[in-house]
């Protein structure tokens, strides 16, 4: 079988090397997000999708857009069977998806239809759900709501990170993917519409949101730290300086009387520090000009970093950061 592989970042260029390790189907053609300025160099990086197609010699198409009539017919040029896309970050219009012989299959990092969209994995950690999963589904023109072929669940477990989970959903996504194909395949699919009154939307992290909004609940503030941990830094303002904070843990504890955001403690091994409700263990953090490190290792070389009653800022007041 012929296919066209669409997808961007290591998510998607795991479940592309899944599928140049079956013998029996040929990748004919690569379609992946332009090159982007990423880092404090700004350096012009290829996505991890780009750069496994080039170490495979596999034709690499980068168009901002598959509207235009000629994207299309190149395209089309491939004479692909299948087009399989995972994590692409464009929108497929009517006539791509009607290109391939059998049509364009997504892997999606949720149990469809519940987290449509750009964002499932950190929207599950961070709603406190527990189960997610993958679901192969025919791709349509709306987000996410074609015919499931195929779908399996999985456990979040309660420190999960969002890296754990894609790592989880990776595995089961590799495995999908190509029991999804051999079916369509030998025209043994069995396509189930979704329901869309049980629907949910994850729509895209914006970097705003690891800002921590201490009046938050601290097991909200702990899960989105978790789901975070690759995609977007949690960071708060001390002393005028950004901390990104790595590893946190909610605790019930609650000081009455202590303002939002407050030290209330400061342990050989965390710091503890007041939320809207409940309070905050911080583990791990990086300081300016620092790599990540724990509070352990922070304090033993700087002692005074922090102090019980110091603040952090919320939100409301970094507007001027």
């Amino acid at each position: 079988m012929k296919i066209i592989f669409a997808g961007t970042p290591q998510f998607a260029a795991d479940h592309l090397a899944a599928l140049l390790n079956q013998a029996e189907h040929e990748v004919v053609a690569i379609y992946t997000q332009p090159d982007r300025r990423s880092g404090r160099g700004k350096k012009t990086l290829a996505s991890p999708v780009k750069t496994l197609a080039l170490e495979n010699t596999i034709p690499v198409m980068q168009p901002i857009s598959l509207k235009a009539a000629e994207q299309q017919v190149e395209l089309k040029s491939f004479h692909a069977d299948l087009m399989v896309v995972a994590a692409y970050g464009l929108i497929l219009p009517q006539a791509v998806l009607d290109l391939p012989r059998l049509g364009c299959i997504n892997i999606h990092a949720s149990l469809l239809p519940h987290w449509r969209g750009a964002a499932p994995i950190e929207r599950a950690i961070i709603a406190g759900d527990k189960t997610s999963g993958i679901t192969i589904m025919q791709m349509a023109a709306g987000l996410d709501t074609g015919d499931m072929l195929l779908k399996q669940p999985c456990t979040i477990d309660p420190l999960e990170t969002g890296d754990s989970l894609r790592n989880k959903l990776t595995l089961i996504g590799q495995s999908l993917l190509i029991q999804a194909i051999a079916e369509l395949n030998n025209e043994t699919a069995v396509l189930v519409p979704q329901d869309d009154s049980d629907s949910s939307y994850a729509k895209k992290i914006d970097k705003a949101e690891g800002c921590i909004d201490w009046h938050a609940n601290a097991e909200v503030i702990d899960r989105t730290i978790r789901a975070f941990t690759s995609t977007t830094a949690c960071f708060t303002f001390l002393h005028d300086q950004r901390l990104r904070i790595t590893a946190a843990q909610a605790s019930e504890n609650h000081h009455s009387g202590v303002g939002i955001g407050t030290i209330v403690a400061i342990n050989k091994d965390y710091l503890s520090v007041q939320c809207g409700a409940g309070q905050l263990r911080i583990y791990e953090l990086q300081i300016p000009g620092a790599k990540p490190m724990s509070i352990r290792a922070l304090l033993n070389g700087r002692a005074n970093f922090f102090k019980v009653a110091d603040c952090f800022n919320h939100i409301a007041s970094v507007t001027n950061h």
